[in-house]
């Protein structure tokens, strides 16, 4: 929930042509990520919750691209780059290890 904060933080600054455009989308995916863990949660037994886990994974995985190409258009600045690729990291190490845990 923190990494969806830090998001909406980073795509403030965005220029306003990407309000339905980049700012939208990383928004919505980093959304995704703990509310598919959520609803995953939520749900009767462990092959669902694996099943939201991964659409938590691919969520997080296209916020990783669109961080990228913010960064390439010069939207973000490097440092925040950096500490977006670092929470990426952290939270789809602990994604996967949850979903290891499971198998």
């Amino acid at each position: 929930m923190d990494f969806v904060i830090y998001v909406y933080h980073i795509t403030q600054n965005f220029p306003t042509s990407e309000q339905y455009g980049l700012i939208n989308q990383m928004r919505r995916c980093a959304v995704s990520v703990p509310s598919n863990i959520a609803e995953g949660s939520g749900r009767k037994g462990e092959k669902e919750l694996n099943r939201f886990l991964y659409i938590a994974l691919g969520s997080l995985s296209e916020l990783e691209t669109q961080i990228e190409i913010s960064h390439r258009l010069h939207f973000i600045s490097e440092d925040d780059y950096n500490k977006a690729l670092t929470k990426i990291f952290y939270i789809r190490k602990m994604l996967s290890g949850l979903i290891r845990s499971l198998k």
